[in-house]
């Protein structure tokens, strides 16, 4: 079992993302610099699991720049990242406090948005 899937384990028993679990997950993520399509879509599993919860303020900050830096890698949001972060975000079927923050900073990012991504007015 990798390193995340054990911290998954670990969160998901209480739910909660707390500041010490954050520290952990940022670790492991950026250990090679960057973040690649299965650690942010990783990353959007534990955000669909602890939505609407106690969890420690880094961990919306942690979630939106590591989502960030993989869909930014290039400088610009491609129709494929498109597709591909419309259907994170529709996953579950709500757009959540921290997705709404990963679309905002997106947005002032990249500039611009793709419109099927405008989301939040």
């Amino acid at each position: 079992m990798s390193k995340l899937e054990e911290l998954k384990n670990v969160i998901l028993a209480d739910g909660v993302i707390d500041e010490s679990e954050v520290k952990q997950l940022r670790e492991i993520l950026f250990a090679d610099g960057k973040i690649d399509e299965e650690e942010a879509g990783f990353l959007f599993e534990l955000n669909n699991a602890v939505s609407g919860k106690a969890n420690h303020s880094s961990w919306e900050d942690l979630f939106v720049e590591a989502v960030s830096a993989y869909l930014l890698e290039d400088g610009k949001i491609d129709e494929k990242e498109t597709k591909w972060l419309l259907s994170k975000i529709q996953g579950d079927g709500k757009l959540d406090k921290a997705e709404r923050a990963l679309l905002v900073n997106l947005k002032s990012k990249a500039g611009k948005l793709p419109a099927t991504l405008d989301l939040v007015k």
